[in-house]
């Protein structure tokens, strides 16, 4: 195996860790080191001392997520913009009248299944499910364990599951 090799077989699991935190998931962050490593192949001449790799590389992968990162954040101005030059208009995303009705009326079954919910399973099922706060959260708030939190919202969401079960096949 050659030095590069040896170097990133060395670090790019601890670099690849780093970038999961940094571009906020594993799949952007295995395309980010990737890029990374071939950006470094490309600059090795550039690397000092071989010590200093791993930050090195990190410096690397960082700036490869940020532009990644960028070129997300532009992607609808560009296709805007593409569309535009075409001529085209943008369709109008405003959801049909049908559509409008239909997710009231999914709604209002939901609110009400959950209204049905007995108090220690709907409480938990509101803060974790419909308010997304994290489950170790929840757990101090309610004054329960995280195991207990965790029991009762798989309750709550079988008890869901089956009134909603029973109303659409009501319905």
């Amino acid at each position: 195996m050659n030095k590069f090799e040896n170097l990133a077989n060395q670090h790019r699991d601890t670099v690849y860790r780093q970038m999961i935190r940094v571009c906020g998931n594993r799949q952007d962050a295995e395309d980010v080191l990737i890029e990374a490593l071939l950006n470094a192949y490309r600059h090795l001449d550039q690397l000092r001392d071989s010590a200093a790799f791993r930050p090195w590389l990190a410096q690397i992968a960082k700036r490869v997520c940020w532009q990644l990162k960028e070129r997300e954040a532009l992607m609808p101005l560009m296709q805007l913009s593409a569309l535009e030059a075409e001529g085209r208009e943008i369709a109008d995303e405003e959801p049909t009248i049908e559509l409008q009705v239909a997710a009231r009326e999914m709604k209002a079954l939901l609110d009400g299944s959950m209204r049905q919910l007995p108090p220690l399973y709907r409480e938990v099922y509101r803060l974790r499910d419909i308010d997304e706060m994290p489950g170790d959260e929840v757990a101090r708030r309610l004054g329960i364990s995280l195991a207990a939190m965790k029991s009762r919202l798989h309750r709550a969401r079988e008890l869901m599951r089956e009134q909603l079960d029973a109303a659409l096949t009501r319905g």
